[in-house]
Formats: structure tokens, C-alpha cells, sequence
């Protein structure tokens, strides 16, 4: 083996050792023991192929679209402020180029491939009060080292499959580690005054469907929070961050159905039904449901707004976080089904969400 490989596999040991180490002196989770050792988590999890973790084929379509296989797993997909955990098995799965679709009854995902960059299974120890157990995954990373999403085996998956698959797409080159790409600071929003402004609100008042909102981000050069501050004002209100707690708690008490969607550059992950548990443990809120995780960081909400958009079948009202970036945290949506109106609850619920105060004093 060359001398320059050599080097970078004791390298790689060594990450691999750090990383176990904090991991387990402060029991913290992959993500935050990676970052305690000023690394991502794709690179901590790269730097134990050949040990926990075994390297994939970057063949990411034909890869993902076999794991229906695995029978009911716990899907995980999560951004920095958010995580998003459904139990049930991935059904219906499609794509068109690098774009994906899984249509399952519990796992609904909108999946942009052009972002995957590793993939790999990880099969390790998980300590549990006195208890040891095997825990298998899935685990798929970006360019930048980021998790786009993670699917668990639980005791009733099928381990049998699993461990096929991982036979069938394990990489032949089992080297530790991956090359990772900054991630790009976040965009400078054109000023407003060279935006047409006019434009962009006929054009918010022409739409006919919610995808086409993001044709009149790209058309008119606005990033999302920006294209709220210009929206028409009738179809936008900036909404207080105690929002989110103050609608899930009223879902949860009338068993009103919502949709909840997280998502990051390489994938959107979707719920969609009643919720029940509400709870705040610290900066998190909490969804504690059975099949139906949501974990969210209110702290990280700087802003947050309810949107309508005029569709086809009348308008779709959102409440959408953004954290001080502008970068979405979540969005939160009525159950509704295309062709049909919104329910006239989940509207009535978004509208009579409180005003930030400076909103508020501006219209008294």
C-alpha cells in the first residue's frame, strides 16, 4: 500500500477513535459528537468503513428503490433544526432523472439525488440504560458531509433483506473516509428596489398550483423569505414564533389531520394525519406519537409566517419557520388531497395565529 494511503488510513483510525470516544464520555449523538471533534457527521460515520459502517455503491436510484425490501423501518430525515421520524415501510417508489418519489401510506418523500453523495450501512451497538442491542441502518450523506436521511431497522423489519442488500451494493473499495465540500454561505438577497416587485405580485395572484411558487422564486431572482416580505399583503401575515406550539396544540385537541414536512437539500420527508402527544422538553417541541416523531428546536425559529397560495382548487394556507438564514426549518399544512379544498379548520387555525407584536402595532 502506498506510503500517501497508509498515512490516511492512520488518519482516518484516529478520527474514528476521537469520534467513539466523545460519543460515548458524553453520550452524545452521532451529529453533536462529530461537531464536538470539528468534523461533519458523513465524515465520522466515513471514517468507520471497515468497522461499523460499510461503504455502498454511489449508485443512489437503483439503491434506494430496492428498499422497500426491508418491509416497516423508522425513516428519518432531518436539517439543523429539525427532525422528522415516521415508522412504516417505503411503497410506491419512483423517479424521473435524479428526482424521486416514495408514495407510501406512512413514509412520503420527495427525493433530489443530485445532492447524495455517500451511502453506506452501519451496523453497531446501542447501550440502553443496562441493555445492549444491535441496531442496522441506512445512511445517506451529501456533499457537504450532511445527513439527507437515515432509515433503523426495527425487530420486526426484515434483517434477512437488509443484510442482502447490503451484500448486493456493498462497495468493492472499503476504504475509510470522504471527501467533503463546504457548505456555501447563505445567499445575499437582491435588494428589493431591483426587484419587480409588480410583477412578481401578479404573478403570485395568477398561480394555479403550489409547485409553481418556485418558478416565481427562480423568475424573479427572490429567496423564500424575501418573496414573503413582497408577496401581495392579503395572502401573507408574519406570524409570532410561539405559533407552531399554539397550532399543534389546537390540532392536537380537535384531532384536526396536518401535514408536517421537513427537508433538506437532498430530501423532503412528509406526515400526514392527526397528531396527540404535544411536548416541550427545553428548546425542543416535541410530537411524541405512535409511527410519528417531530422534533423542532423553537429557539432556532426566527421567523415565521402564514402563507396562502391560490391553486386550482382555492387557496392552500401554510405555516412555514425559517431560522436566521432564511433556510426552512418545517412547514405545516392541512390534510388535503388534490382536488379538493383545504379544510376550513386548519384555515381558520393558521388566520387567527397571533401577529409578531411589531406586525401587530402596525395594524391597531
Amino acid at each position: 500500500m502506498p506510503t500517501t494511503n497508509l498515512h490516511k488510513q492512520r488518519d482516518q483510525q484516529q478520527l474514528r477513535a476521537d469520534f467513539l470516544n466523545i460519543k460515548r464520555e458524553k453520550k452524545l449523538r452521532n451529529r453533536d459528537a462529530a461537531a464536538a471533534i470539528g468534523i461533519t457527521e458523513g465524515e465520522a460515520i466515513a471514517a468507520c468503513v471497515g468497522v461499523e459502517a460499510i461503504r455502498l455503491l454511489p449508485r443512489f436510484v437503483e439503491l434506494f428503490e430496492e428498499v422497500p425490501l426491508l418491509g416497516p423501518v423508522m425513516a428519518l430525515t432531518r436539517n439543523d433544526s429539525a427532525v422528522h421520524e415516521t415508522d412504516g415501510a417505503y411503497q410506491k417508489m419512483s423517479h424521473n432523472g435524479q428526482v424521486g418519489l416514495a408514495l407510501g401510506e406512512a413514509i412520503d418523500l420527495r427525493i433530489f439525488y443530485s445532492q447524495w453523495r455517500f451511502a453506506c450501512a452501519v451496523i453497531e451497538d446501542i447501550v440502553r440504560g443496562t441493555e445492549k442491542t444491535l441496531q442496522k441502518s441506512l445512511q445517506f450523506y451529501d456533499l457537504h458531509g450532511e445527513a439527507v436521511h437515515k432509515m433503523f431497522l426495527r425487530e420486526h423489519s426484515d434483517h434477512e433483506a437488509f443484510d442482502a442488500l447490503v451484500a448486493r451494493w456493498r462497495d468493492p473499495e472499503q476504504q475509510p473516509g470522504m471527501t467533503v465540500e463546504p457548505v456555501p454561505p447563505a445567499a445575499i438577497d437582491t435588494p428589493d428596489s431591483e426587484i419587480d416587485g409588480d410583477g412578481f405580485r401578479a404573478a403570485w395572484k395568477s398561480m394555479t398550483d403550489t409547485h409553481q411558487f418556485f418558478g416565481l422564486l427562480r423568475e424573479f431572482g427572490v429567496s423564500r423569505t424575501q418573496a414573503l416580505r413582497l408577496a401581495p399583503p392579503q395572502f401573507v401575515r408574519q406570524v409570532d414564533n410561539s405559533a407552531t406550539r399554539i397550532i399543534l396544540e389546537q390540532a392536537a385537541a380537535s384531532a384536526l389531520p396536518i401535514m408536517v414536512f421537513v427537508a433538506n437539500r437532498g430530501m423532503i420527508q412528509i406526515h400526514s394525519g392527526a397528531v396527540a402527544n404535544i411536548k416541550v422538553m427545553g428548546p425542543w417541541l416535541n410530537i411524541l406519537d405512535p409511527g410519528f416523531n417531530l422534533h423542532l428546536r423553537e429557539d432556532l425559529i426566527a421567523s415565521s409566517w402564514v402563507v396562502s397560495k391560490p391553486t386550482g382548487d382555492g387557496e392552500v394556507t401554510s405555516l412555514e419557520l425559517f431560522d436566521n438564514e432564511g433556510n426552512t426549518i418545517a412547514m405545516l399544512f392541512g390534510v388535503r388531497k388534490p382536488g379538493q379544498p383545504e379544510l376550513a379548520a386548519w384555515r381558520a387555525a393558521a388566520l387567527n395565529l397571533p401577529l409578531t407584536a411589531s406586525v401587530a402595532e402596525a395594524e391597531a
